[in-house]
């Protein structure tokens, strides 16, 4: 059964959802899609590998997070872990950290496949359950910030596990892709709503439960998350598609992709 059938997922509703609402909507929606979402993408984003996006770029070529070895780092969302296994793989001490069950079950069954063994931690990114200053880094590749209510929370909290100097960098829909549908083919390139409508998209079940949840933010609006949080943007990287890549990934297509970007790296770091 589909995600959608197990949460008994009936329409579309366009409405404010708090941070209580949409972290039990994406806890319960991941729970029942991981299998799927895995069986469609693990080719994507591999097993211990460090892939930032739908276009493909590798932290390995783009050196975001900078010289890992040693360092301590927390992964965000990290789904089934492979981001955390390639840091662990290349000497940090990575530690990889997911709302889901479901995502953090097949995380551990690569620990064991791969002999790659993080360490998983459950819970949301509205609260980190680490002290002041834990960690050296801390990253997301599109897990958790398009999906909670409060992202300045996020970028809060990740400045509050963080050393001074330390880096985050956060990867998520590109927000220009809200005026869109999510269509990868030529449906996808009429504008359909506002850029500036920051209602979140909400699926719903037959009493109006919200079984899925996105949250948009305004480009101007992820930077002044990330200003009041304390931090210090450094770059702002949108990946181009890259010629020759064909992989159709949920709305990335190529059509898409040579058309105007998908995806915002955010690097930023915490003040000395």
């Amino acid at each position: 059964m589909s995600a959608e059938e197990v949460l008994g997922t009936a329409g579309v509703a366009r409405r404010a959802v708090g941070s209580e609402e949409s972290e039990r909507a994406s806890r319960a929606w991941w729970d029942a899609d991981a299998d799927d979402y895995l069986a469609e993408h693990a080719r994507d984003i591999g097993d211990a590998d460090f892939v930032w996006c739908p276009e493909g770029l590798r932290e390995a070529d783009a050196g975001l997070l900078g010289d890992v070895r040693g360092a301590r780092v927390l992964e965000i969302g990290c789904g089934s872990a492979p981001c955390a296994r390639w840091l662990r793989a290349r000497g940090a001490r990575s530690v990889a950290l997911d709302l889901s069950r479901g995502m953090l079950r097949h995380a551990a069954e690569l620990n064991a496949s791969t002999g790659i063994a993080v360490p998983l931690v459950q819970a949301g990114a509205e609260r980190l359950p680490f002290a002041d200053g834990t960690f050296d880094v801390v990253c997301s590749a599109f897990g958790a910030v398009p999906f909670v209510a409060e992202p300045v929370t996020v970028m809060r909290e990740a400045f509050r596990v963080l050393r001074p100097g330390g880096r985050w960098v956060f990867a998520v829909n590109h927000p220009m892709r809200w005026m869109f549908s999510d269509d990868p083919g030529p449906d996808g390139l009429t504008v359909t709503q506002s850029y500036f409508d920051r209602t979140p998209y909400v699926e719903v079940d037959d009493e109006g439960r919200a079984t899925y949840v996105e949250h948009h933010r305004t480009l101007g609006d992820r930077i002044r998350d990330v200003t009041a949080a304390g931090l210090v943007l450094d770059d702002l990287v949108e990946p181009e598609w890259p010629e020759g890549h064909e992989r159709v990934w949920g709305q990335w297509s190529p059509l898409r992709g040579e058309l105007f970007p998908g995806t915002s790296i955010f690097v930023t770091h915490r003040p000395r």
